[in-house]
């Protein structure tokens, strides 16, 4: 049973670290499918009737895709393995809060929460249950009448 377990630890944390990722589909659970989809025509359009010469229009969506291309190509080789660690960090510290700290505390609440909860219940019944029921009695004894006076 230990060797079974064992193999499956071996195999689960095999799979994570050696796990294939898509090249072709960066964002399979599309969260930034409307933040960051902006392209020529997004940001630049002119209207009808005020357009500029082909050339310069063609030479401006050039440049503007090679350009946003290779800056953010740039900007993520230099920028991105450093974030890439820093967010490693980050998530392995509120993972290790949340198992090691967080879970145990709401636990422990949770137990002693239910010691406490046993109590007042407790004293409800004992104490207020019979003083309601006792006011509840005397109130039942009231009877109203509607009288229609003409």
């Amino acid at each position: 049973m230990a060797e079974e377990q064992s193999y499956y630890e071996d195999k689960i944390s095999k799979d994570i670290l050696t796990k294939e990722i898509d090249l072709v589909d960066r964002d399979p659970k599309k969260i930034n499918e409307d933040v960051v989809k902006l392209d020529f025509e997004d940001i630049i359009a002119e209207p009808y009737g005020t357009h500029s010469f082909d050339g310069v229009w063609k030479a401006s969506y050039t440049t503007f895709t090679i350009t946003k291309y290779w800056c953010y190509r740039l900007l993520s080789g230099l920028i991105g393995i450093p974030l890439s660690i820093i967010w490693g960090v980050l998530f392995a510290l509120i993972s290790f809060c949340h198992i090691w700290a967080v879970v145990p505390c709401v636990k422990s609440y949770l137990i002693e929460i239910q010691c406490v909860s046993r109590t007042f219940s407790l004293c409800i019944r004992t104490f207020c249950d019979p003083l309601y029921e006792a006011i509840g009695k005397v109130f039942s004894t009231i009877k109203i009448t509607l009288q229609k006076q003409g």
